[in-house]
């Protein structure tokens, strides 16, 4: 009797493994669908000077494997979320997200670029579409992860005029992404953390050259497709990403910002 369950439970994880594989099999051809290259040359090579191939490249230098380009009609900014999302093949709206720069207005006088992520000019922020950003939420984080060694009054944080977006990203408006940006800024992606994994995570990747520095949403990295769209670099090319392999890459600060 124990033999046979032995066997039965071998059969088990192998139906299970093959069910895993071809989940994953399934799963990489929906990204490759989803991706829209640019033309191939002559010699059946996309055009390297792109910003598909620019991007593409960079999140393949930093290991990132899921991800996928889609180019969007003109007027997608006219179009509801719900539509935007059918035009990206996510699953819902919650995955739509967006990159913004925000300005610390009440920096010290010689905080003026984004050398310190600690106490940065500058922070790029990813959120999604559907949320509503709480600028308070990232000053209360800042002022935490200084360890309360700068006053609160020097942390004011606002959306940046656009043409300074531009010159520091190198995107248009609606075209801004965190990823092979002019500028490494700071990146906060939303959630909720312990600020101490926080410090630890800086002291590591400040002891290498410093990935984009963002600041993502909570919300984002709670999703339970794993996978979100922001800005491709181009107002009418998307970029989606697995959210899992998008925080090692990069190492985002994770936020509860909304």
């Amino acid at each position: 009797m124990g033999a046979a369950a032995a066997d039965l439970e071998t059969r088990q994880l192998r139906i299970l493994a093959r069910i895993a594989d071809l989940e994953l099999a399934a799963q990489e051809r929906r990204l490759g669908a989803l991706s829209i290259s640019a033309a191939p040359s002559e010699d059946g090579q996309a055009d390297a000077g792109t910003t598909e191939a620019r991007l593409s490249a960079l999140l393949a230098a930093r290991g990132v494997r899921d991800f996928a380009f889609r180019r969007v009609p003109a007027d997608y900014y006219d179009r509801s979320l719900e539509e935007r999302r059918g035009l990206l093949r996510a699953d819902s709206v919650a995955q739509l997200c967006k990159s913004i720069v925000m300005v610390n207005t009440q920096a010290a006088a010689d905080v003026v670029d984004c050398r310190n992520p600690k106490n940065s000019k500058y922070y790029v922020v990813v959120v999604q579409y559907m949320a509503r950003l709480n600028a308070e939420n990232i000053k209360n984080f800042l002022y935490e992860l200084n360890e309360k060694q700068i006053p609160k009054k020097r942390f004011n944080m606002r959306l940046a005029p656009e043409e300074e977006s531009h010159k520091l990203t190198g995107f248009v408006h609606n075209a801004v992404t965190c990823i092979g940006m002019e500028t490494d800024m700071p990146v906060i992606l939303a959630q909720n953390v312990h600020l101490k994994s926080e410090r630890k995570k800086l002291a590591r990747y400040l002891m290498q050259k410093p990935p984009p520095q963002v600041i993502i949403d909570e919300a984002i990295t709670k999703l339970d497709e794993g996978f979100f769209w922001l800005g491709g670099g181009e107002v009418d090319l998307k970029l989606g990403v697995r959210t899992s392999q998008f925080l090692s890459a990069f190492c985002p600060f994770v936020v509860k910002c909304s």
